[in-house]
């Protein structure tokens, strides 16, 4: 009415409802590694956080997959060596760098994954080292968005810098942003079942923020590659002499003049003629008339196809929200892309990655017969903590928090009386009261899974108020998921 000084008509707008709580995205992970290139519309984007969404745009600003090579040499006796063909034995070893941020990113889309970011620390030049992927982590800290990190290319740092990334990202999801939650792969987690477990266990010791990340063990068999894409240019040079020599022994040091021994000197030529046969000749050849080739060339294969399970996860992640919710357990889903784990998991052998008396339990990924390879656990790495042991219930939290948290920004310096206290607590509970509608909340009723109370004498005193203090507290009764079933059967007497 204050405005109203001449003569006329007003139109006076009122709002019909209330602010919202708006629900934060739950599936945003952030991946930190080497990538072939880091370049954005001709600037470069090294060490920035860059949203992608698909494999496609990934290539567009990051480019390919390394080219990593192997080593070739005969073994001393069956048990030192990767090969055996009857009583000859072969050592296959990676001699590069192994970069695995590509081929995680591979599995992250191929099992649901959507939106996501990445941050280049170098390009394949460069040795992997802790501090460029440690001041990776440092720059998430400005990014909002991001809800999970994960650094597969960590398990290829040795394996006490492996453990300190691996803290860092606990110490960045828990203690810094308390907003994301960190996916952890166990170091070797493909060889040695107890040794590598116990190794993670003790190099991983930050217990009091372990419900900030989860870990996935063993690693998986992978379907990224297939025989047809190996060939002998995977092998190094002293592997491809190495090849050339037991091709000859094996075939019994055949003419320089004729087809087959033509493809033998091709295999380690640095320089050829228009007539020469070209590597796709040679490949061909090779598989059609020896023995030792496509033996190779399928453990070369194999070595490819090991990979983190970390990639995969952010992706299964992802789908579950996206499909039934961030309350609903990542777990008892199939791994797609995959084959097999690195090695079978037995009941008796998951009890103890399970329940560890330290609360550091690890999740396991195993295979079922007729079911395919499944993530087989759902808790974080506060195993012990009824209040944070299973995954679901850490993010359900976190997204709770960050959604209530935002919306409340709006009343940050309004009147810190009845009329805005009656406001956020209806904003709230119309909030919660969605959540579990939905099943992220368990109660029967409403007033069963959450109540929200603020307000003067009960939630604040008299001095709060004077102080500046709005105190709401927002008590939640989350799903937990039925990790255990039991199911009784008893004889009864026969009654007709």
């Amino acid at each position: 009415m204050g405005n109203m000084k001449t003569p006329g008509v007003y139109i006076v707008e009122k709002n019909a409802f209330p602010n919202s709580v708006v629900e934060v995205a739950t599936a945003v992970p952030a991946f930190i590694g080497y990538t072939q290139t880091a370049s954005k519309n001709n600037k470069s984007v090294l060490n920035k956080p860059i949203r992608v969404t698909s494999m496609a745009e990934f290539h567009n600003i990051f480019g390919l997959s390394p080219n990593l090579q192997f080593g070739f040499a005969v073994a001393a006796d069956a048990v030192s060596a990767d090969m055996s063909l009857g009583e000859k034995h072969f050592t296959v070893e990676a001699s590069g760098k192994k970069y695995r941020l590509y081929h995680s990113m591979q599995m992250f889309f191929l099992n649901g994954g959507g939106p996501c970011y990445v941050v280049s620390v170098g390009d394949y030049a460069a040795d992997l080292a802790k501090d460029g992927m440690l001041a990776g982590i440092k720059t998430l800290v400005k990014e909002q968005e991001p809800t999970m990190v994960v650094v597969p290319d960590a398990v290829s740092l040795a394996a006490a810098d492996c453990y300190t990334v691996q803290q860092q990202m606990l110490m960045h999801c828990g203690s810094k942003m308390r907003n994301r939650f960190a996916l952890l792969d166990v170091h070797n987690g493909f060889q040695d079942k107890e040794d590598s477990v116990a190794a993670f266990r003790a190099g991983v010791p930050n217990k009091e923020i372990g419900d900030f990340g989860a870990a996935y063990f063993p690693w998986v068999n992978s379907t990224l590659f297939s025989d047809s894409d190996v060939n002998f240019n995977y092998l190094n040079d002293e592997g491809k002499t190495a090849l050339q020599a037991s091709l000859n022994d094996e075939l019994g040091t055949p003419d320089a003049t004729s087809d087959i021994g033509k493809m033998l000197a091709g295999l380690t030529a640095t320089e050829t003629a228009e007539e020469d046969p070209t590597p796709v000749d040679i490949d061909k050849a090779l598989r059609a008339s020896c023995i030792t080739y496509p033996a190779l060339i399928k453990e070369i294969c194999s070595q490819l196809n090991l990979i983190p399970p970390s990639g995969a996860m952010a992706g299964l992640y992802t789908m579950t929200d996206n499909a039934r919710g961030v309350w609903k357990a990542p777990a008892n889903i199939g791994v797609l892309g995959v084959t097999s784990p690195a090695f079978e998991i037995s009941d008796e052998e998951q009890e103890s990655l399970n329940v560890d008396v330290n609360g550091k339990s690890i999740n396991a990924i195993r295979s079922f017969i007729g079911e395919g390879t499944l993530v087989w656990g759902a808790r974080t790495l506060d195993g012990n903590s009824l209040d944070w042991r299973y995954v679901n219930v850490r993010r359900t939290m976190i997204m709770l928090e960050q959604s209530v948290k935002l919306a409340a920004k709006a009343y940050v310096f309004e009147p810190n009386d009845a009329q805005t206290w009656v406001t956020i607590k209806s904003m709230i509970s119309n909030f919660l009261t969605g959540i579990w509608k939905r099943g992220g909340l368990a109660g029967a009723v409403p007033a069963d899974a959450f109540s929200v109370h603020v307000g003067l004498g009960e939630t604040m005193t008299g001095e709060d108020i004077l102080e500046g203090i709005l105190k709401i507290t927002v008590l939640v009764a989350i799903t937990r998921p039925a990790e255990f079933i039991e199911i009784t059967f008893q004889q009864q007497m026969q009654k007709s």
